[in-house]
């Protein structure tokens, strides 16, 4: 990381894995279907605009309040199906790299490992502990594993 040939990003990489009770195919169709909808499942009230989409790329814009101010994301996304992709955001805030990988595990489950760098963007943010952020990350990826595996016996017949 970074893939992109862009400067180094300094500081901490941050990790988390997940793992969830569907095949690799469902879950990177599921993890890489970003829609406008996307902030309900992290219990959020972003506005998510998607600019692009297609088999290879997504790009997608985020905006919300925080009570120091407007943040705005845009992400660059390329999809190397089926099993990872690598994401590149830039913000008013902070400026992000970060990589997902998809492994096949037995009974029909899927691991998901994120990792990422982040880099302080024109304007000042708060900068959680690397402990703090992997947290929170956790927690964000437990409640889209609840949501996907809830969509995928749902799609089973």
């Amino acid at each position: 990381m970074p893939k992109s040939g862009r400067t180094s990003f300094p500081g901490p990489e941050y990790r988390v894995r997940q793992v969830f009770r569907a095949p690799v195919k469902f879950v990177f169709g599921w993890c890489t279907d970003y829609t406008s909808k996307d902030p309900a499942l992290e219990g959020q009230e972003y506005k998510r605009r998607i600019i692009l989409r297609n088999s290879r790329k997504v790009i997608f814009e985020n905006l919300w309040e925080d009570s120091d101010g407007w943040y705005w994301t845009r992400d660059t996304v390329d999809l190397f199906p089926p099993h990872r992709w690598h994401m590149e955001g830039v913000g008013n805030r902070r400026e992000v790299v970060a990589d997902y990988v998809l492994s096949a595990l037995q009974d029909n489950r899927t691991q998901l490992e994120v990792r990422w760098r982040r880099r302080r963007g024109k304007l000042p943010f708060h900068r959680l502990a690397k402990s703090a952020a992997e947290r929170s990350s956790q927690r964000n990826w437990r409640r889209f594993a609840k949501a996907l595996e809830k969509d995928y016996r749902k799609s089973k017949p």
